[in-house]
């Protein structure tokens, strides 16, 4: 069962949320929270798998909560769902952690195929966001040459990354292993001196791989 938090303001959207994922057996709602703060506060007690987080909210709002959760619970996948669509706090968020960001323009499909995609180490876009801000992010970075040799195997599989694949997509394209994959994802972190493959996914991006 895929354990799910709810954050968001309003309480008629998590109440339609919550229908939407209980609805689905291999779902329920672990908890809700009307803010970052109660949000943080139910982890320290409860274990999900999946944190929904709005952006906009009083108190703290979904940006500084998904810092706090990532640095604190690095695990916990956190899939952002709002109504801006706008290109900086998409990148702001994917930058501190967040395995995903989606508008809540979205249908229930597509909700939930969001979902699993985080759990299996995707990074699920919405179509809107990505055409606004990849494109900048091109154009800036074009010309940049990689700061780091990565081998070609090393390459293949931050590209592929860039994609938003999976390691079990990973390996099955590349006929490799999943733990091989793990393993050498581990190294290109190590190398890039980043954190974790949702910023080598905006490297990728950054140095025109994908």
């Amino acid at each position: 069962m895929i354990r799910v938090l709810l954050v968001e303001d309003q309480s008629i959207v998590r109440q339609g949320l919550k229908m939407i994922l209980e609805q689905d057996k291999h779902f329920t709602v672990a908890g809700e929270a009307e803010n970052g703060a109660f949000a943080v506060d139910f982890l320290e007690t409860h274990a999900v798998d999946v944190v929904i987080m709005d952006i906009r909210m009083p108190v703290m709002n979904g940006i500084e909560a998904t810092y706090k959760i990532k640095e604190r619970w690095p695990d916990v996948k956190i899939l952002i769902l709002t109504t801006f669509n706008d290109e900086e706090y998409a990148l702001q968020a994917l930058k501190i952690g967040a395995n995903g960001f989606l508008l809540k323009t979205s249908d229930a499909p597509k909700l939930i195929s969001s979902i699993i995609s985080c759990l299996e180490g995707g990074m699920p876009i919405h179509e809107q966001v990505a055409a606004k801000f990849l494109p900048k992010l091109l154009d800036k970075q074009v010309n940049e040459s990689l700061p780091i040799d990565l081998t070609p195997r090393e390459l293949a599989i931050t590209k592929l990354i860039g994609h938003g694949k999976t390691n079990k997509e990973i390996a099955s394209e590349l006929y490799i292993s999943i733990g091989t994959v793990k393993n050498h994802l581990t190294q290109i972190l190590h190398k890039l001196e980043l954190r974790d493959r949702t910023q080598l996914a905006i490297f990728a991006i950054k140095y025109d791989l994908i």
